[in-house]
């Protein structure tokens, strides 16, 4: 067993699809023009942020998706080059861009549609230079890149920048392993889903309803 499992909890009855974590996480990471790693979904209409239903009886809520950072993570068993690995200690999935030989192989064992991205080109920025943190993940052409929890920042004692910069206060990140954390907490009162939970990759992000 991992030293740690990080987790990240998001309450879906707070989420109010903002997407202020899509452009926290874009921001901090420095993606490039066209890369988002974490993604606010509608779940109601056809379109973002509509409803389904026939006014007054509508329904609107958000799911946001990312790398679930799985215990049985598909992408690293069908890596050829160990360029994704899930890091005993933290129990997070990491990817190398160094070692990635962009065979994508990764994003077509993975279940979760769109959590990895693709650089088909060199890293662009529409305000022409990166305004995120030096220690985040290089971008490197022809190389598919995702969601590391922030691990550049875990490694300095602080949060995933989508946790901190939440104004709803809907998510939530911490070590499931220690049953004195928010987030073992929060799974102990509330009830909760995980997404493809019948996939048997047993993510580590939860929704809580």
């Amino acid at each position: 067993m991992a030293g740690k499992r990080y987790v990240m909890v998001v309450d879906t009855k707070r989420c109010m699809g903002c997407h202020t974590c899509s452009l926290a996480c874009k921001v901090e990471n420095n993606q490039p023009d066209g890369i988002w790693w974490n993604r606010v979904l509608t779940v109601g209409g056809s379109d973002i942020d509509t409803p389904s239903g026939v006014y007054p009886e509508v329904r609107l809520e958000f799911i946001t998706l990312a790398c679930q950072h799985c215990e049985n993570p598909a992408c690293v068993k069908v890596c050829p080059v160990g360029a994704t690995w899930k890091d005993e200690e933290t129990g997070l999935v990491m990817q190398d861009p160094e070692a990635c030989i962009g065979c994508r192989y990764c994003m077509v064992a993975c279940p979760y549609t769109g959590v990895r991205q693709f650089n088909f080109d060199e890293p662009q920025y529409s305000s022409g230079f990166a305004v995120g943190s030096e220690d985040a993940t290089k971008h490197v052409k022809s190389t598919v890149e995702k969601c590391t929890f922030c691990a550049h920042r875990l490694a300095k004692g602080q949060l995933p920048a989508c946790i901190e910069q939440c104004p709803a206060r809907a998510r939530h990140f911490g070590d499931l392993n220690d049953p004195n954390s928010e987030v073992a907490q929060l799974l102990r009162e509330r009830s909760s889903f995980r997404l493809l939970e019948e996939k048997g990759t047993e993510p580590s992000v939860y929704f809580l309803t």
